[in-house]
């Protein structure tokens, strides 16, 4: 019923998709595609559009029995009419391919832009991804903010590409995650009193595309290894979050089109795959491609069931919220050609680090990675999704698989080097610590795991790999091999749904014999919310200098952010992180070395716990069922008690509480004016760190722990605060005060004006006192000082953090030079009025000689129209060195907002022109 009734979508997707036969072309970019597999299996079948039976409706998204009921009776998943966030144009210009969809016993789905009605050869040999581009490119097409000629830059993609041309982009909708949302809304609550101020409307300020927020990176592991540690867990979030949480519910109910899942409920982005994503949008009865921007780089995970997202800053996601469309570079596309399937006991997760691999050696940075061929179809979408999940590692914008039957089964099944490499010298190598845990005998040494944490989105939405940790448990427990109890382990799946097939599994039991109990449910570990190791532990690596573990099945694992004491963090798939625990090292070659004895006083092996596809796959087809998907987000729609009983405010501007340590009115629209403040040039700036290649947005702004002898600590203190309440830099994202003494306290970050030393700290160059960075530049603040960022290559990497460019911003940064950006980065630095600029190819701060001690002059003309995207600058120095740097503003548009003073400001004041 289902597959016949959704043939009927196949028209729709011959609007944005070619059939098959007629392969879509590759950027000549890509000199190749790049293969993967062996012995080819089955044909890639035409795409189809299908759409989440599961959507609640935005006026009351608690009401979902009769709608769902009607969507899963009759197999057919289209959305109802959301006439509030309709994203048709007046007066567009294209309505004459304005193509009916019709029932097959009558009547119409609605209405689609069909792009083969244009009758232009061109759109037959686009990539799929680029298509979602152009639809969304002409039915947003009003002559205004999208024009013909920006319809036409796309159609005419395979020329245009190579030349970097600028095109505008209206997604569907904007999805965020708490560490992201809450600072997203404080902006906007801010931005509601700058409204006020100016004698506007402040309720003008208002999500204009829908909003999905989940609230998923607060639960950290205080209670591991209980049967009890997922409501003690939910319990001290709630504590430590109360004022994060009610002000997050006020915003649900302060602005339209806002939908806000609680705590408690799953990661984003299995829950956006799950539950949220759409695949087809009905608006006013339009049809069109769900798309989306996410305010976290992981969220490029939905581009597995053929949903075009991927991260962006949570500056730039503020202003799509508010109608603004997204200025991009039109991309180059990479195919990637999939044949044959996997090998037995070969995981996703290991497919998707080869295949990260690849694509970091041939080079996808600031493309599209679109998967084809036959090997498609032996992919499941949350294999699928495994792979896109992790475009930010492989450094594409997206990894996209176009939608085909395995994206409509998912929507059926979801209800829709040989050396340490730490330099640990070799006498000190097989060092042994011995210490008591809790008044056992326990040991450590270089290499053992003290985290082992099945987490992230990347693998705990994929059924195969969670089960097949299940079976490693299990089978392990058979032969009587045990988890160290001084391993701190832990289970945060990323839905209710997957404690459902563990439970029915019966697996469920064998994990938590070996201590992956469940924790919550969100990131966790990933993000660094892995809590407290114990104390004893702490002291034995602190006191001995030992390199230390954590293994996680997560997708980032920089230094310092997973927990500060594990200096060697590695990441595996699921039953590779209980495999590990089990052996309690990483120092160990799995082929030929035992894991542990078991119970009849033998060794046993790696091959001895492995389970083959073949147990995985069986127990897949019996223990993951629809009904548990469709269970499971019924109860996320009423929320859970803590989060229904906290008390908010009834007012569409947020009542500020001056003594919140959470939640801060922030300064951005403090004296502002209706007159852009124009270009900035920097005048003998003093440079504020010097830095090396690959500085993360976690060295710049860290989300974990707060270290006890930081600014921000002092902070806090300060007001009342005591340290086991600190939380974390992520959960206090809302507060500016806070995250702007965070900015560059990452304990790992190494600073070249300090000759090597590892840690948050400075010199302030006028008195050469060694300090942390906040109170070295407060000091140039309080002087009247410009200060710069000086930084290798890739500065701003990893994880897409609005707060890495807030922060400098609020500490007086004014331009950082690097070798190069990472994408994202570099669009918040120029959103939030930071000059981002380049060294030319082959020079860098040591070929220039600059040492970090000189002032620095960026001159730039006083009228934005005199600046050009790329435009060289001549920065000149108090010791007479001058060096030439490019200006990455990279489009029109960012020359806009950098002329307005950052974004946020470049929005208010059109709105306020608007309502005139």
């Amino acid at each position: 019923m289902y597959m016949s009734k959704a043939a009927a979508f196949r028209k729709l997707a011959s609007g944005i998709s070619s059939p098959l036969s007629k392969a879509p072309a590759f950027s000549r970019c890509a000199s190749r595609s790049i293969g993967f597999f062996s012995r080819p299996r089955c044909t890639f079948p035409r795409p189809v559009v299908g759409s989440s039976p599961f959507r609640p409706s935005r006026s009351d998204w608690r009401s979902l029995g009769s709608l769902r009921d009607q969507i899963v009776s009759s197999g057919v998943a289209i959305e109802p009419s959301e006439r509030e966030f309709s994203t048709m144009a007046a007066g567009n210009c294209f309505e004459h391919i304005l193509t009916s969809l019709p029932k097959p016993g009558g009547g119409e789905y609605g209405k689609y832009y069909s792009l083969p009605a244009l009758n232009d050869p061109r759109i037959d040999k686009l990539p799929y991804s680029i298509r979602i581009l152009l639809e969304s490119a002409i039915r947003n097409c009003d002559g205004f903010q999208i024009n013909k000629n920006d319809v036409e830059k796309i159609i005419d993609w395979e020329n245009t590409s190579p030349q970097s041309v600028e095109i505008p982009f209206k997604p569907a909708r904007v999805l965020l995650q708490d560490f992201t949302g809450v600072p997203a809304i404080v902006d906007l609550a801010s931005m509601r009193d700058a409204m006020a101020k100016l004698d506007s409307d402040p309720n003008k300020i208002n999500p204009l595309v829908p909003v999905d927020l989940v609230i998923d990176h607060s639960v950290q592991v205080d209670v591991a290894r209980s049967e009890n540690a997922i409501q003690a867990n939910m319990e001290l979030e709630f504590h430590r979050n109360r004022e994060r949480f009610a002000f997050l519910r006020w915003g649900s109910t302060a602005f339209h089109n806002m939908l806000i899942v609680p705590p408690g409920s799953g990661i984003v982005h299995q829950v956006n795959l799950e539950y949220l994503a759409r695949v087809v949008f009905n608006s006013d009865g339009v049809l069109y491609p769900d798309s989306l921007v996410g305010t976290d780089s992981h969220t490029t995970m939905i581009d597995g069931m053929g949903v075009s997202g991927w991260g962006v800053g949570g500056i730039e996601a503020e202003a799509t919220m508010l109608g603004q469309p997204m200025s991009m570079v039109l991309p180059g596309v990479v195919g990637f050609k999939l044949r044959g399937k996997l090998r037995d006991g070969v995981t996703a997760t290991d497919l998707v680090l080869t295949v990260t691999q690849m694509l970091r050696k041939h080079g996808v940075v600031g493309k599209f990675v679109e998967f084809y061929g036959e090997g498609m179809g032996e992919l499941s979408v949350a294999d699928r999704a495994t792979i896109a999940n992790m475009s930010p590692e492989y450094g594409a914008t997206m990894g996209f698989f176009p939608v085909d039957h395995m994206t409509l089964e998912y929507l059926k099944l979801t209800g829709r080097s040989d050396d340490t490499g730490f330099g640990v010298p070799k006498e000190s190598q097989d060092k042994v610590v011995k210490f008591s845990f809790h008044g056992q005998p326990a040991e450590l040494r270089h290499g053992s795991v003290v985290i082992a944490a099945i987490t992230s989105c990347t693998n705990t939405s994929n059924p195969s790999v969670m089960l097949g940790a299940g079976l490693v448990a299990k089978k392990a427990c058979e032969l009587g091999l045990e988890v160290k109890s001084w391993i701190k382990t832990s289970l945060a799946p990323g839905s209710g749904v997957v404690t459902k097939y563990l439970l029915k599994s019966g697996l469920q039991e064998y994990l938590n014999k070996q201590g992956f109990q469940t924790v919550g449910y969100g990131c966790t570990t990933c993000i660094g919310n892995s809590g407290e190791l114990d104390e004893s532990v702490a002291a034995a690596i602190t006191e001995n200098d030992l390199v230390v573990a954590a293994v996680l099945s997560g997708n980032r694992n920089f230094e310092g952010r997973v927990h500060p004491l594990t200096r060697a963090n590695y990441l595996g798939s699921p039953p590779l992180v209980v495999a590990y625990a089990l052996a309690g090292t990483v120092d160990i070659d799995f082929e030929k070395e035992p894991i542990g004895t078991g119970k009849d006083g033998k060794s046993v092996y790696f091959k001895d716990i492995w389970p083959s596809n073949e147990e995985i796959t069986e127990i897949m087809q019996s223990n993951v069922l629809p009904d548990m998907f469709k269970n499971t987000y019924e109860a996320i729609a009423k929320g859970n008690s803590m989060w229904n009983q906290l008390s908010v405010p009834a007012t569409s501007l947020y009542p500020w509480d001056p003594k919140s340590t959470y939640i801060h009115d922030p300064p951005y629209f403090k004296d502002m004016t209706m007159t852009p403040p124009g270009p900035q040039s920097v005048r003998n700036a003093y440079c504020l760190l010097k830095l090396g290649d690959s500085i993360t947005t976690d060295h710049i702004s860290p989300a974990g722990s707060i270290h006890k002898d930081s600014p921000a600590a002092k902070y806090l203190l300060e007001r009342g605060v005591s340290r086991k309440d600190f939380n974390s830099y992520g959960s206090r994202r809302g507060n500016d005060e806070v995250m702007m003494r965070g900015t560059f306290a990452n304990i790992r970050i190494v600073n070249k004006l300090l000759n090597g030393e590892v840690g948050p700290k400075t010199i302030h160059i006028p008195s050469g006192e060694k300090l942390y960075v906040f109170d070295a530049a407060m000091r140039y603040k309080a002087a009247g000082h410009d200060t710069i960022v000086l930084a290798g290559e890739e500065y701003g990497s990893g994880s897409s953090r609005d707060w890495a460019a807030k922060g400098p911003r609020l500490l007086g940064v004014k331009a950082v030079i690097a070798k190069s950006f990472e994408r994202i980065h570099r669009s918040n630095l120029v959103g939030m009025g930071i000059i981002p600029l380049c060294f030319k190819p082959g020079e860098d701060a040591e070929t220039l000689g600059l040492t970090g001690n000189e002032r620095y002059t960026i001159p730039l003309p006083t009228n934005i129209t005199e600046i050009r995207p790329g435009q060289e600058i001549t920065v000149t120095t108090d010791t007479g060195k001058s060096f030439t740097c490019t200006a990455r503003f990279d489009t029109e548009v960012e020359l806009a907002y950098y002329d307005h003073g950052g974004i946020l400001h470049y929005v208010v004041r059109n709105l306020i022109k608007s309502q005139k």
